[in-house]
């Protein structure tokens, strides 16, 4: 119970002032991947499992670049747009918002 009662807390406050930065930062250097949706971020199918995509990957706007987790259902989340991934902006398992930068583009 402890626990559980932590990471929430760490959490929201970690991700929106490391996201910040992060989006600022991305702003002149290319579009972002956002997230559609509130929920949990993850890079690969599985635990253990190869990521999706990887910093250095091309990207069209078909190829799945992560899961996130909303009410138990796993959503596979397109890029929606065309380039190379420059950054990743979330850690794995960590929650997300809506509209929230997941990656950024080098166009």
């Amino acid at each position: 119970p402890a626990q559980m009662m932590a990471m929430p807390a760490v959490a929201p406050a970690a991700a929106p002032v490391a996201a910040a930065p992060a989006a600022a930062a991305s702003d002149p250097v290319g579009p972002t991947v956002n997230s559609p949706m509130v929920g949990t971020f993850y890079r690969s199918a599985a635990p253990g499992e190869k990521s999706f995509i990887n910093v250095g990957d091309s990207v069209d706007e078909n190829t799945t670049v992560c899961i996130i987790e909303a009410m138990k259902v796993m959503n596979e989340i397109k890029a929606e747009a065309r380039g190379t991934i420059a950054r990743v902006l979330v850690e794995d398992g960590k929650p997300v918002q809506y509209g929230q930068p997941l990656f950024e583009l080098k166009a």
